[in-house]
């Protein structure tokens, strides 16, 4: 019988710490969020690529760009809907499943209150 702790807290859970205001961050310096909508279809290296080649053409002082890659994941991952279903890039299958993506910007754990 499954436990409520046991369906909430998957065996393959990691919990890693990741001090903010021991390291600088720069306007591209991201951590990534999603559901399995995206990472069920996009491997980290493409999600990787994708943010950063985002970031790269934005203006580093425009606070929208990080909703906007968040955005440019998602239909990346939703892929275009063809008559063989959604399809992604080299015509494999895009997902189905729902899709969120968080860009969250490092920089700002730099300030210090």
């Amino acid at each position: 019988m499954l436990s409520l702790h046991s369906c909430l807290f998957p065996v393959h859970l990691q919990v890693k710490v990741y001090p903010l205001s021991q390291y600088e961050h720069g306007a591209d310096d991201v951590l990534i969020l999603g559901t399995d909508g995206l990472w069920d279809v996009l491997s980290n290296q493409e999600v990787a690529e994708a943010v950063t080649g985002f970031l790269a053409n934005c203006d580093p002082d425009d606070r929208h760009r990080y909703t906007m890659a968040a955005q440019d994941l998602v239909m990346r991952a939703r892929g275009e809907l063809k008559d063989r279903g959604w399809r992604i890039s080299n015509d494999r299958l895009g997902s189905g499943d729902d899709i969120s993506v968080y860009i969250i910007p490092l920089m700002y754990g730099n300030k210090q209150n």
